[in-house]
């Protein structure tokens, strides 16, 4: 896994793009990356196919920068200060031509004026190709190329990223205001419900007298079934989480993903036991904003 770096506290988006092209050591080299959403590191690339070699090189060096998301790593590479083919001389074909030449001179007395000019005409005397690649040279030039372009890429992954942790830090206080409304109004539902159990009583029994006993009974049998003590508690927990995650410097996308289902357990679980409509209308904006979060935390290293 890559380890943050720089000592600050900052979590990352997996979609960055970041680009840079400079000559070093006699090669225009242009490094590229973009990537997006991925549930774990994905890498592919582009090369000059001369340079085959730079793909194991870059996925390991990219590795110690990005743990998750799918990786796109475009490479250009033109020799502008070095020499990027060779002239090759077949000398043995080239001594046949002066041999043959020779001859031809001796058996019908000609001038035999051959040189080298001459002879470097002769069909494959001189053959020009690629030169052998330096390859530590190439992936030194390269490597300080795809370091600018990678800072550029973290930067904006981090800039997004902090976009993302202010939403969700919003969002997470929105969800404890919720909590707060939870709590205060559940025992305000167990009075309200006694209070019309009562009323109902009475006015079945007439003037007769209330079981106080058997309200007693009801109103804790009530109280039972609604509590959402344990629920809030939990959730109260599980912001805490929230927090201590968003304050990382590690990456956290996945450890998000799970806090976000467990949080969404919770809430299902107080809105099942929702008896009037202010409680049941705060289940459904506590709902909305985790949706939210976990459209956001989708995009989260």
């Amino acid at each position: 896994m890559c380890a943050y770096k720089g000592g600050l506290t900052l979590i990352r988006s997996m979609t960055g793009y970041g680009r840079h092209q400079a000559v070093i050591g006699g090669y225009d080299v242009t490094v590229e990356l973009k990537s997006v959403n991925h549930r774990y590191f994905e890498y592919s690339s582009r090369l000059p196919r001369t340079c085959g070699f730079l793909d194991d090189k870059l996925k390991t060096y990219l590795q110690g920068y990005i743990s998750r998301g799918k990786v796109d790593v475009y490479v250009s590479l033109d020799a502008v200060e070095v020499a990027d083919s060779v002239v090759v001389v077949n000398t043995a074909l080239a001594k046949a031509y002066r041999d043959a030449l020779e001859s031809i001179s001796t058996e019908l007395d000609v001038r035999n004026d051959v040189s080298a000019m001459s002879l470097a005409r002769f069909p494959d005397v001189l053959t020009v190709r690629k030169a052998e690649a330096d390859e530590e040279a190439i992936w030194a030039a390269v490597q300080q190329v795809a370091e600018v372009a990678v800072q550029k890429f973290v930067a904006m992954r981090e800039l997004e990223g902090e976009r993302m942790r202010a939403d969700v830090l919003s969002r997470r206080e929105t969800i404890l205001n919720a909590v707060s409304v939870v709590e205060e109004r559940s025992p305000q539902t167990v009075r309200e419900h006694m209070e019309k159990v009562e009323a109902r009583m009475r006015e079945l029994l007439g003037t007769a007298t209330v079981d106080e006993q058997r309200l007693l009974t009801e109103a804790a049998i009530f109280a039972d079934k609604i509590a959402t003590a344990e629920e809030t508690v939990r959730l109260r927990s599980h912001m805490d989480q929230l927090q201590t995650l968003l304050d990382s410097d590690e990456p956290i996308g996945r450890k998000l993903d799970f806090l976000v289902q467990e949080i969404n357990r919770e809430t299902n679980t107080i809105g099942s036991k929702a008896t009037d409509l202010q409680l049941a209308q705060v289940v459904v904006d506590v709902k909305a904003e985790i949706e939210k979060i976990r459209e956001q935390i989708q995009n989260i290293e």
